[in-house]
């Protein structure tokens, strides 16, 4: 039992030193399938041949399973360890062999034993002798500590798979890495997207490419280990490499956003009856010049769009859809500064166009008349006037009533050119019938 005890301390302390040897001599050459075929059935070997020695030939002895000491040698150790008992046991064990017994003999054996009797054999193994080599099993657990708070996490783990696999190729790690720098690899479609590349380990290449659509093309160095590259005008979704000096990255994915963008813009107007003028369309531009009251219909013709607004300073209107077809109607009264903006899930607001719609405000026609009279006959006043509209004349009429009495006017239809501008001259009265002695206005 005491040789068991002592084998397993020895047995932990040395099989896991060579096994972490085993995982050391792995991480540090990267050995070939051949060579850590080797390295593992050498573990293997060893590991056997240390729990043969240590805890397979104790177990044999304890459980009987191997012949154990003699019993001559068995006494002489306690005859070592006691001084009482000296070589006695051995003179009891070598009497008891005799074969000429007699009764001299046999109290002789009786005498010896009973002097034998208070002493515990069993006191002679001392257990906490195991002790001291406690120390060796420690030895392996104070390397694998500090290894791995000093080392790198997987020193142990990375290697303990390679071994383990010995038939499987590893290749060792390369020398640097490639870190993207970008927050996000998405491009805007038809916009030019920089991509900015980092190497971090222990050496730090000249040069760098990257590799996509089949082509490699050289990226600028902007700093030792900093790269960059500019993809001109992406349209569709790019899969690239990086590579420099043997080492390649993994594969990425540039993304591109699809712009909400305009196909098509026109601007319906329709003008008020009262100005006469025939609608009109404005294809491509959103700015003119239009009566009040004109109604105003943009129709547009989009892709990859989801919303289009018109945006005033303080007011929004999204603009009514059917199959990427967009169109709002408003009527305009003063004059509209406006913005058209188009978005998507992705893109809010992305294409901002600015327009102004000035207004014609509705003036009243204008009249100018000047009143004589005549010199032969002070009943009679000639009116000389000029009238004129925008939009065009369509009544000139006389209003006349008795001098302060407004409520019975009477009205006469005066002749007129229905254009912008007329003049006219009418004599008072006339052909009236007015009633005599009463004053007009």
């Amino acid at each position: 039992t005491n040789e068991l005890i002592k084998g397993a301390i020895l047995f932990f302390a040395i099989g896991v030193l060579y096994f972490l040897l085993t995982l050391l001599v792995e991480y540090f050459l990267w050995l070939s399938p051949a060579g850590r075929t080797v390295l593992f059935w050498s573990f293997v070997a060893v590991e056997a041949a240390l729990f043969v020695r240590f805890i397979a030939f104790p177990l044999a002895k304890l459980f009987k399973l191997q012949q154990g000491i003699s019993h001559e040698q068995a006494s002489k150790i306690i005859g070592g360890h006691f001084p009482e008992v000296n070589d006695k046991l051995l003179n009891v064990i070598q009497l008891n062999r005799n074969q000429r017994e007699s009764e001299l003999l046999a109290a002789s054996i009786d005498q010896k034993a009973s002097e034998m009797q208070p002493v515990p054999f069993k006191s002679a193994v001392n257990f906490k002798k195991n002790t001291k080599y406690l120390k060796y099993a420690a030895i392996p657990v104070v390397i694998f500590l500090l290894a791995s708070v000093l080392g790198e996490k997987d020193l142990f783990s990375s290697s303990y798979e390679r071994v383990v696999n010995y038939d499987t190729a590893y290749e060792p790690p390369a020398p640097f890495s490639f870190f993207v720098l970008n927050d996000n690899l998405n491009a805007i479609e038809n916009n030019a997207y920089t991509l900015q590349v980092r190497t971090d380990g222990l050496v730090i290449p000249e040069n760098a490419s990257i590799t996509y659509n089949g082509e490699s093309y050289y990226l600028q160095q902007t700093a030792p280990g900093m790269f960059e590259y500019t993809f001109s005008q992406p349209v569709e979704p790019i899969d690239f490499k990086l590579k420099a000096n043997k080492v390649t990255s993994r594969s990425y994915t540039l993304d591109v956003v699809k712009t909400p963008s305009l196909l098509g813009f026109e601007m319906v107007l329709n003008y008020p009856g009262y100005t006469g003028k025939k609608d009109e369309v404005l294809k491509s531009t959103g700015n003119a010049t239009v009566p009040e009251g004109t109604q105003v219909t943009w129709n547009v013709a989009t892709k990859n769009t989801e919303t289009v607004q018109l945006k005033t300073r303080d007011t929004s209107y999204v603009f009514s859809e059917a199959d990427q077809q967009f169109n709002f109607q408003k009527d305009v009264y003063g004059k509209l500064d406006y913005a058209i903006t188009t978005s998507n899930k992705k893109l809010i607001d992305y294409e901002n166009l600015s327009f102004t719609i000035g207004v014609i405000k509705d003036e009243y026609p204008e009249i100018d008349v000047e009143s004589k009279q005549d010199s032969t006959n002070s009943e009679l006043v000639y009116f000389l006037g000029r009238v004129s509209d925008d939009y065009g004349l369509t009544k000139l009429r006389l209003v006349y009533y008795p001098e302060g009495e407004k409520e019975q006017q009477q009205v006469e239809p005066l002749p007129l050119n229905k254009s912008n501008f007329d003049q006219f001259v009418y004599t008072f009265p006339g052909d009236l019938d007015l009633s005599e002695g009463v004053a007009y206005e």
